[in-house]
């Protein structure tokens, strides 16, 4: 993260873990759009209908996680978060839904036989360039039983514009909580060669109530490998996967639409 204003670097660790949490939510936790395809996959994963097992990579604090236990799969919960991971199991209470903090570059668990696995919300165009998507290939195909279906979304399309020249972009995505106001505002989007590099603004709002706050911002920057779902079925080959058919998202207000490549193990 860049450009943090000097209130954030002096925030106390919890409420620095309160944060990642609650900017997750507000940037994340809320897309709903690519939902009714997990569903689908899920329902149809298993042999016999039974309940699937289902691996969800980059599981942040659960969206896709909770949606799929709650009707009843067994979830495994994979992030480098720790402190995502922590909020995804006080949300799951008694569903069936285990959580791991690892990189999803390097799969070890000991849950192997996987009927299904899900890298959602772009995951895989956040690993840093072709050997690292080959490494997560590797990891999942080893995880997932032979016949089970590895679906991971990607943006292939990003409209270009920068905001600091007049341009208008995306409407911010927000939320209240606590008696303040959260907002993360894209600020530009450049397409590069070999990346999409997105440039937001975090700020946050002091409310109404009796508790005062200045405001306070950062600048935070994210770029994803630009990848086509061909250039990913030859990278998943060294894996021993195969392609299946592409599945399209639609695009929302808030979000790009966005694809859906899939491989058979």
């Amino acid at each position: 993260m860049s450009g943090a204003s000097d209130a954030n670097v002096r925030t106390p660790p919890s409420e620095q873990r309160a944060l990642e949490t609650i900017w997750h939510e507000v940037e994340c936790g809320r897309y709903r759009a690519d939902l009714p395809l997990w569903r689908e996959l899920t329902a149809s994963a298993a042999p016999g209908g039974a309940p699937a097992r289902v691996l969800d990579l980059g599981a942040g604090i659960g969206r896709v996680t909770l949606d799929l236990a709650a009707a009843g799969h067994e979830l495994t919960a994979v992030d480098i978060s720790p402190v995502l991971l922590e909020e995804l199991a006080r949300r799951a209470e008694a569903l069936p839904v285990e959580t791991v903090a690892a990189d999803i570059r390097e799969l070890a668990l000991r849950q192997r036989g996987f009927d299904l696995c899900l890298v959602p919300m772009q995951t895989i165009q956040l690993l840093g360039g072709e050997r690292q998507r080959r490494a997560l290939f590797a990891g999942a195909t080893a995880h997932m039983r032979e016949g089970a279906l590895l679906a991971c979304a990607i943006v292939t399309q990003a409209e270009e514009f920068d905001s600091l020249a007049g341009q208008l972009g995306p409407s911010p995505d927000r939320m209240e909580l606590g008696g303040r106001a959260y907002f993360s505002r894209p600020l530009s989007v450049q397409v590069l060669a070999e990346t999409i590099k997105i440039e937001r603004e975090r700020v946050v709002l002091p409310g109404d109530g009796p508790e005062r706050w200045n405001e306070e911002s950062e600048q935070d920057i994210v770029e994803l490998d630009r990848v086509t779902e061909q250039q990913l079925w030859r990278e998943a080959q060294s894996a021993g996967l195969s392609a299946e058919p592409t599945r399209l998202i639609g695009e929302t207000e808030e979000h790009a639409a966005s694809e859906v490549v899939m491989f058979r193990a």
